[in-house]
């Protein structure tokens, strides 16, 4: 059994936390005032500090305090957030992950100056508070505030939800904390809490009503929930000093506090029910002073508990693992599946129509496991779109849609970088500068929408700008200067903008940190391409362009269609497949050997994979056409013969076979032999080169 690092426990949790973190700051600084924002950004850094005292990382809770100080201090409402504390804790942000994942690396020169622009920010924003502060002393003195009395006190509503004691939470040190602020009366509320044998001992079924009687403000209270707020319900108001007090437990009672971190925190709270007096007892305690949480909100904080109980996190290799034993599986099912239709035992017919049956419930449920939202990857650009805009002087609005779309875990990761490229250069080539923006009656501020959507089998990922598009007559200067295409030479716009992926193409006019060394897009679209991928490219002139990619869903096990050229059989991803058609001597001959089909009464181009294989032997009578669609083009593959649907466990191929291009993968069949599976956008394009070169050589 694998032994658990506490270290490297920690830096995943630090991870998430600083990935929450980002989030948080990006979202407060558009909204400065939020005050639930400040209180998260409080809690990771304070979270992360004791962290990362608690297991050795001494540098990180030194450098997270100053922080932690710093929103404490906005938290009290002594300094505001603004733009730029929020800009320097996200710098501080990358030097604490820089602290965890990779100490050795750090220069404390970078965190020095970091917390000096901190603390020249937060001297302005503290002088000005006190300044502010000192010139309404007095009014402050004359009208005391309602909210906080001196000396009335508050009263305190807490019902935690039910699995907070599985979390490793102690209530009664939480009741504790709170008689350290002052006197406390504490009312025990058991109304919820069922007969003994139905009783769940792990389940926390007790809420309190408290009477604190301290001149305390209401965020030394809340600090006392700090980390336990999302799972509770708490309630604080003003205490009428007339209203008569709790006759309930008095917290300074030693007796059943003292024993809160001794045993079970069951047996202490029910020592604290014992020596309460009748007062407090289930029959004689006052509905409206003992009964903070009713039923139907203790029901919702039931329901929520239950929800927070469902996820576990699991490492990425075990279900790397998990989904090659599933492949596994699926490839020993086939091959039970042909030996059992080649025979006359019903009974293993039975047999392995079941198998079968549960071996495709298992593949779809291991997928499903592997489903990432597109969200957890959206997430990631806000702060590149953030800085790319600083750095530019761009004003942008970043916008997301489709979040809750899913892809596997591997296309997600792979998927970061293609879109790295894309809004870099959006924000760099594609949105205006604000004068130049202002000229052309548009809004100073761009925008830069990241969506995802599902399209069938597949996952469409589109980046658009409203930027002033591409700039096609640039784009043809520079093919012609690079000698890609001769001057004059009738092209559409389409086929010129396809310029933009060739290596080393840039229409930059200078290089820079961002663009025009001619790398990324020609990467992007490799990327893509071996993701079993499209991209489009659209443009408007003046008002944008748009990046379409369509991806599959996985790239584990797919949905094929076997086919058969000549002696080899293949596979085709059924994602790619619209229809399949009989190649009828009629549809030779009206073809005239252009390669086009009459479907419907539209022209599908087609292509013969016997001559694209160079397969010996006759072709056989009656050919199929399998139609197929890439992007917005349909195209006919021209087949032998179609044997069926096939459950495809894709295995890459070779390093030597890396330039075999018209090849995405290899599957088993159920008989133990191999079959390649079929690119459908590399074998269109290698069949429209070929039918070029032929209409050349037919010219010459």
């Amino acid at each position: 059994m694998m032994e658990l690092d506490p270290t490297e426990t920690f830096r995943q949790e630090a991870a998430d936390l600083l990935d929450s973190l980002e989030t948080v700051l990006l979202d407060l600084g558009q909204t400065p005032q939020d005050r639930d924002l400040i209180d998260a950004a409080f809690r990771a850094l304070h979270t992360i500090k004791g962290s990362g005292a608690m297991f050795g990382f001494d540098k990180v809770a030194a450098f997270t305090h100053d922080f932690e100080t710093a929103f404490d201090l906005i938290r009290k409402g002594k300094i505001d957030a603004n733009h730029d504390i929020v800009t320097v804790s996200l710098s501080a942000r990358d030097y604490i992950r820089t602290l965890i994942e990779d100490p050795d690396s750090t220069d404390p020169i970078i965190g020095e100056a970091i917390v000096e622009e901190l603390q020249r920010l937060i001297g302005g924003g503290a002088s000005a508070s006190r300044s502010q502060a000192a010139g309404t002393e007095a009014q402050s003195a004359a009208e005391p505030e309602a909210e906080e009395p001196a000396a009335a006190g508050w009263t305190i509503e807490i019902a935690f939800e039910p699995g907070i004691l599985r979390n490793g939470t102690n209530p009664l040190a939480l009741l504790d904390d709170l008689r350290s602020l002052g006197p406390c009366v504490v009312a025990a509320d058991l109304g919820t809490v069922p007969e003994l044998g139905a009783l769940d001992p792990e389940a926390c079924l007790i809420s309190w009503a408290v009477t604190l009687e301290s001149a305390c403000n209401r965020d030394e209270i809340e600090d006392v929930f700090m980390f336990v707020r999302d799972e509770m319900k708490l309630v604080v108001t003003p205490l009428d000093a007339r209203a008569p007090k709790f006759a309930a437990l008095d917290m300074s009672m030693p007796d059943a506090v003292s024993r809160a971190g001794e045993g079970s925190t069951q047996a202490a709270m029910a020592d604290a029910a014992a020596a309460a007096p009748p007062s407090t007892t289930r029959a004689s305690l006052p509905a409206a002073a003992a009964s903070p949480a009713p039923v139907a909100e203790k029901a919702e904080l039931n329901r929520r508990g239950e929800d927070k109980g469902t996820t576990v996190r699991v490492q990425a290799e075990r279900l790397d693992e998990l989904m090659d034993r599933v492949g596994e599986l699926v490839i020993a099912q086939a091959r039970l599946s042909q030996i059992a239709h080649s025979g006359s035992d019903l009974a293993i017919k039975a047999i392995a129509e079941e198998i079968e049956r549960l071996a495709s419930g298992l593949r779809d449920s291991t997928m499903g496991v592997r489903m990432v939202p597109m969200g957890s990857l959206f997430g990631r650009f806000r702060r590149l779109v953030h800085d790319l805009s600083r750095d530019l002087g761009k004003p942008v609005d970043f916008v997301t849609v489709g979040e809750d779309t899913e892809m596997d875990k591997t296309m997600i990761e792979r998927l970061a970088d293609p879109l790295v490229h894309l809004i870099r250069n959006a924000i760099d080539h594609g949105i205006e500068s604000a004068a130049d923006r202002a000229q052309t009656a548009k809004s100073p501020t761009g925008r830069i929408e990241l969506a995802a959507r599902y399209v069938g089998a597949q996952v469409l990922v589109t980046v658009q700008d409203d930027g002033a598009g591409l700039n096609t007559a640039r784009i043809r200067a520079k093919a012609e200067e690079n000698g890609l295409i001769a001057p004059g030479a009738a092209m559409s716009e389409h086929d010129i903008h396809q310029f933009l992926f060739h290596p080393g193409f840039s229409t930059a006019k200078t290089i820079s940190a961002l663009s025009g060394r001619g790398v990324g897009m020609d990467v992007v679209k490799r990327t893509i391409e071996a993701m079993r991928g499209t991209i489009d490219l659209t443009t408007i002139p003046g008002h944008g362009s748009s990046v379409t990619l369509r991806l599959p869903l996985t790239l584990a096990i797919i949905d094929g269609l076997l086919i058969r050229v000549g002696e080899g059989r293949y596979i085709i991803p059924l994602s790619a497949v619209e229809e399949c058609i009989e190649l009828t001597a009629a549809d030779e001959a009206r073809a005239k050997g252009r390669s086009f089909l009459n479907v419907r009464g539209e022209l599908v181009p087609f292509v013969r994979l016997r001559d694209l294989f160079d397969s010996e032997g006759e072709a056989d009578p009656h050919q199929k056409v399998i139609v197929t669609s890439i992007g917005d083009t349909r195209v006919g593959l021209v087949v032998d013969q179609i044997i069926g649907s096939h459950q495809t466990v894709i295995k890459s191929l070779s390093k030597l076979h890396s330039d075999v291009t018209m090849f995405s993968g290899a599957t088993i069949l159920g008989d133990g032999s191999a079959a390649l599976i079929l690119d459908v956008a590399q074998l269109v394009t290698l069949g429209q080169s070929r039918a070029e070169s032929d209409r050349t050589s037919e010219a010459a």
